[in-house]
């Protein structure tokens, strides 16, 4: 890896960007990203005055994020002087799910906080990456590849706005999101968190995804701090480290990026160039390596290209244990990390070791102050932003909120979403829009009648899960059934049987849930079951619409020479009735692939812009009515 002085690291960029990308100058790009987080620098004025009464305790308990499940006692909010707490995937109030456990665990837990000497409020941090997904009755969005399909990024603003409103109706105040990954290989687990494979789509709805998180404001009593997340190349890995839910050949996740810095920049930068514009106040660093090197041990990208080449005034925090995976001896790893830029630490159930470990890589000259204090000074930054050191205003949840939370008006923006997601691949003898008026309809499939599937992983638990317990919604069967005529009858079974005698049938089959490295896969079928339902309905004779919900194109040759329409509805969420909307007409389909869809696993990875570039579908690939 090469090392730049900063006035040939800024030459080489707009080298670079000139040459290479053709639709981005990074050099313009810097200047309006630095001019933007000027406003969070704009604190640092209040932010001196108090870093000058905080003790190195205090200070380090800034930069000290523990896991509110994980949390040994109560008390360690006062005598560590946590700033900041998450909630992990599976990490739940004691209470339940439900909306009032949430609330009351975060005022607890805030409560705490306020407690302290200097009374700093904690940010607590969630997953919320497709709604409010850990409480159960928030409205669930699709995932981000649907998303990246409609190519809106005002529908993708709007999604954020309304997360944000029903996050803060909990009283929380920080998602992780958006996720600005741009996958370059569908058989990666979290293909489904990228938005494209294409860095210029990622750019925009990334950047409009912030705008819906912070609003126009991070004061605003509505917004949330956002996450750009995973720095940098989280898709471009070729082996991983994680451990597979199945015996496979391939791995990716966590894995090692290993792409010249030309290509790190054209694919996989643009994302966070845009973020900072929007005035991102938060980035994750990723667990994955450029060639060898871990990303939150690497300097050269954390400080130098990050912070001072675009600008970024905001914090850095760290993945979930991922500053130990840097080295074995984990007081080194600690120092190696922080000394790179890393700003603040998750450490779920470490955080006492993270807290005495600094503590004395400081005491030891290892770590300088300079460091702490500017790692300090960009959380505070961030906190005065947010109005959260107003004492005047309260921190606590405002139960208020709650008569919004999972409102028609919400839902009715994600079934748009919805809407938009959904890209029609085949539509033989125009046999879609279905009649609302057809005498019968059979629907089939694992799919059709379970809320889990629709919303994939990142709801309610970390993998998902498969059942309609998991939150509210609708079933794209109910959004069927509410669809179609008074004389219509919609006939069901999850095999498919039954169907003789029908005027069409509609199957939903597809993926199960799943998240991160537990769907690293190096199949991408659709599961025997499906098969054995959709050759079912194919024994009765009768046109069939296929439904696929999935979080990344699957191998569906088969299926799809012998069905006469098919459309990818990816992971839509609790709004089923948008996927109803499009099957009878009542919106015309607009949505365009957001990545190639592969003609075999042996294809991939395959991306466009590749040479002998042949796919089953091509990027931006679409049908209408």
């Amino acid at each position: 890896m090469l090392f730049f002085n900063n006035r040939f690291s800024l030459w080489i960029v707009g080298v670079l960007c000139t040459a290479l990308t053709g639709v981005m100058l990074i050099s313009c790009q810097m200047g309006s990203a630095m001019s933007k987080s000027k406003s969070l620098s704009s604190y640092d004025e209040q932010v001196k005055q108090l870093l000058s009464q905080m003790t190195l305790d205090e200070k380090i308990g800034q930069m000290t994020q523990a896991e509110q499940d994980a949390i040994k006692d109560l008390n360690d909010i006062e005598t560590y002087f946590l700033g900041s707490i998450l909630s992990g995937g599976n990490s739940d109030p004691k209470e339940g799910n439900s909306l009032a456990a949430w609330t009351d665990m975060y005022d607890r837990l805030q409560k705490h906080a306020l407690n302290t000497r200097l009374g700093i409020p904690i940010l607590y941090g969630v997953d919320a990456v497709h709604g409010h997904s850990n409480v159960i009755g928030a409205v669930i969005f699709p995932h981000n590849i649907g998303l990246g399909c409609t190519r809106n990024p005002s529908i993708v603003e709007k999604a954020a706005r309304i997360t944000a409103e029903e996050v803060r109706a909990t009283g929380i105040n920080w998602t992780f999101a958006p996720c600005v990954t741009v996958p370059q290989d569908e058989r990666w687990g979290r293909t489904y968190e990228g938005f494209s494979e294409d860095p210029n789509v990622v750019k925009v709805l990334g950047q409009a995804a912030v705008r819906g998180f912070q609003g126009s404001s991070l004061n605003n009593p509505l917004s949330i701090l956002a996450c750009a997340k995973h720095f940098v190349g989280d898709g471009g890995t070729t082996t991983g480290t994680g451990t597979n839910a199945a015996n496979i050949s391939i791995t990716l996740d966590q894995g090692d990026t290993r792409v010249d810095e030309a290509t790190l920049r054209r694919i996989h930068l643009p994302g966070y160039i845009t973020t900072v514009q929007a005035g991102v106040g938060s980035i994750m660093p990723s667990y994955n390596s450029w060639n060898g090197l871990k990303c939150s041990a690497n300097k050269y990208l954390l400080t130098q290209v990050l912070n001072q080449e675009i600008g970024f005034q905001g914090f850095l925090i760290s993945d979930y244990n991922a500053i130990a995976q840097i080295t074995q001896d984990y007081k080194d790893a600690i120092a190696i990390s922080i000394n790179a830029g890393m700003d603040m630490a998750m450490e779920p159930s470490k955080y006492r070791d993270f807290f005495t470990t600094l503590k004395e890589l400081v005491n030891e000259g290892k770590v300088p102050m300079s460091r702490i204090d500017d790692a300090v000074t960009r959380i505070l930054r961030v906190k005065f932003a947010m109005g959260l050191m107003d004492k005047n205003r309260s921190v606590l949840a405002d139960r208020n909120l709650h008569k919004k939370f999972g409102s028609p008006g919400h839902r009715q923006a994600a079934r748009e979403a919805v809407r938009q997601s959904l890209v029609l691949l085949k539509n033989q003898n125009k046999v879609l829009p279905v009649s609302k008026k057809t005498t019968r309809i059979h629907v089939a499939g694992n799919s059709a009648d379970d809320i889990g599937n629709q919303c994939g992983g990142w709801t309610i638990a970390w993998q998902g899960q498969s059942g309609n317990v998991t939150t509210g919604g609708t079933t794209i069967l109910s959004a069927i059934k509410n669809t179609v005529s008074s004389n219509t009858n919609v006939t069901y079974s999850v095999d498919g049987t039954g169907a003789e005698g029908a005027s069409m049938g509609i199957v939903v089959i597809g993926e199960r849930p799943y998240a991160e490295f537990m769907g690293d896969s190096d199949k991408l079928t659709i599961p025997d079951q499906d098969v054995e339902t959709f050759n079912n309905m194919k024994k009765a004779g009768i046109p069939l619409v296929v439904v696929l919900i999935s979080g990344r194109p699957i191998m569906i040759n088969d299926i799809l020479d012998r069905s006469e329409s098919v459309i990818a509805a990816w992971l839509p969420g609790t709004e089923g009735q948008g996927v109803a909307d499009v099957l009878f007409g009542d919106y015309k389909p607009t949505g365009k692939l957001s990545f190639t869809w592969p003609r075999s696993v042996s294809q991939i990875p395959i991306n466009i812009g590749d040479k002998d570039y042949d796919p089953l579908f091509k990027y931006g690939y679409g049908l209408s009515y």
